[in-house]
């Protein structure tokens, strides 16, 4: 038997499908529904290692984490990451097969993982109840529709009724709905379903007159109006709208438990990638978190975060044009605090060899670390356990450098010398005690007497949110109509909308 199916799409980009398909598992997970993410394609330089060592996107991961299932590569078959303006790494099941122009994918390998995608769709659906599945973009995309797999051309396919949402707070949302219903074809017009409203502030009865209206006018009926609420965007795919940081950043800083703040700079080079690292300091109360692009940016810093980068080299250069470069090396041999995390780590080593990202060969780097990085053509995707700082520490590593730490002291797989840490690991900040004590150490170097706070716990944390996400579900939408998009399908007969899509 085939499990319920519903595909959330969005008027746009950053639409909110990711949280409203978040919070659409985690209300229905709460309903006793045995219930699995999907998103057919997702193009995105946050990613995450399954047990099994694949490679999905963090956004599926967290939706996974939201219906309470282990994320494995059928929840995200296909991965993009983009390695500049004009190409992107292809990761298929879990495993990098190449590298692709956009040209070179639209133009015809996107149609032929098509049966891939409906074979791990097919195969969830066999095993849950449900199947959340996210859009990408707009399913309005009349320039891609011909090989799109991740919209409107897996709901054909798979035969799944169409959510679309749509941002509110941005303006515009009404012909936004219009016109993605009114640029697609009459066969697919038929499983858009309806609407959700994202982000509204304020008076629901000032805005229900327009939803009347536009019920009038496409024949479809609006789902649920979300409040907006601060600090939700959890595990974005791309931008710097960050989880728990977006919380700090939109709202006042949680008291410190100490006397002081701690105050962390996170250098924004370019492609970075998972900078999701940094969720977990700015979830302790008293620590500030900001992106930085200038050296002066640095002085007042605590502590000084290089993250993980699509383009190791290339962020080296990027440093040393803007005079990063300078200030971190000046910065180290103050004994001033900085982590470098994956590509972060390998540029703070003596040289890179690269033939296989940047084609550059051998890069001199910032020397600071006695280390020295071989770019090896498989990538490296583990979830490594360890011990640092007297604590226990899990991680995980997506990574194509190999490094050759040759001195200092060993911290977990890389090293530090004096306030200087390095390390592969993603995620590590996420362990609590390990957190805790690393937090203690910057705070005595930097001369803070900052404390971190003892209760805090990261993985409450990120349950409290995706309950916030099942809660606004649950209280602002039609959750009984939903079920019945997802049990039955979209309605019959809604009407076609011209002028439909472009011949």
């Amino acid at each position: 038997m085939t499990g319920g199916g519903l595909l959330v799409a969005g008027t746009t980009s950053d639409a909110g499908k990711s949280v409203v398909t978040a919070g659409i598992c985690r209300w229905l997970v709460r309903q006793g529904v045995k219930v699995a993410p999907f998103k057919a394609q997702n193009m995105s330089l946050n990613s995450f290692v399954t047990r099994e060592g694949a490679e999905i996107g963090r956004a599926q991961a967290m939706q996974a984490q939201a219906c309470r299932v282990e994320p494995t590569a059928l929840m995200n078959p296909v991965l993009l990451k983009p390695g500049g303006e004009q190409s992107s790494q292809v990761v298929l099941l879990g495993r990098p097969v190449g590298e692709l122009s956009a040209r070179g994918y639209h133009g015809g390998r996107q149609q032929q993982l098509l049966g891939t995608v409906l074979e791990c769709l097919a195969e969830l659906r066999g095993t849950y109840d449900a199947v959340i599945c996210e859009g990408a973009g707009s399913p309005a995309e009349i320039n891609l529709r011909r090989t799109d797999i991740v919209n409107m051309g897996i709901a054909r396919n798979a035969g799944l009724p169409v959510l679309v949402v749509g941002d509110i707070d941005r303006g515009g949302v009404f012909a936004s709905f219009f016109g993605t219903v009114a640029l697609l074809s009459r066969e697919d017009q038929e499983l858009i379903a309806g609407f959700l409203v994202n982000k509204f502030r304020g008076d629901v009865s000032l805005l229900e007159p327009g939803l009347d209206m536009l019920h009038d006018l496409t024949g479809r009926r609006t789902y649920g109006v979300l409040p907006f609420r601060h600090g939700l965007g959890i595990d974005e795919e791309d931008g710097l709208r960050i989880s728990l940081r977006g919380a700090v950043r939109e709202s006042e800083v949680s008291s410190p438990f100490g006397e002081d703040v701690l105050r962390v700079a996170v250098c924004a080079v370019p492609l970075m990638s998972n900078f999701t690292d940094v969720d977990a300091l700015a979830a302790e109360p008293g620590v500030v978190v900001r992106f930085v692009d200038r050296p002066e940016e640095l002085a007042d810093a605590d502590l000084v975060v290089i993250p993980g980068t699509r383009g190791t080299v290339r962020a080296l250069e990027w440093l040393r044009e803007r005079g990063l470069a300078r200030a971190l090396v000046r910065r180290a041999a103050e004994g001033r605090p900085i982590l470098g995390i994956c590509g972060g780590f390998q540029l703070l080593g003596e040289h890179i060899e690269d033939d296989v990202e940047s084609r550059r060969g051998q890069v001199k780097g910032l020397g600071v670390l006695p280390v020295r990085v071989r770019f090896a053509r498989e990538k490296t995707l583990t979830r490594p356990t360890g011990e640092a700082l007297g604590e226990r520490v899990d991680g995980y590593e997506i990574h194509h450098g190999v490094a050759d730490v040759t001195g200092g002291e060993a911290f977990l797989d890389g090293c530090r010398v004096g306030r200087t840490w390095g390390t592969h690991w993603h995620g590590s900040l996420e362990s609590d005690g390990f957190r805790r004590a690393f937090l203690r150490e910057v705070a005595t170097a930097a001369g803070r007497r900052f404390v971190p706070a003892p209760d805090t716990s990261f993985a409450a944390l990120r349950e409290e949110q995706l309950d916030r996400l099942g809660d606004l579900i649950e209280q602002h939408a039609d959750t009984d109509a939903l079920w019945r998009l997802i049990e039955s399908g979209a309605p019959q007969g809604l009407p076609f909308i011209p002028p439909g899509a472009p011949a």
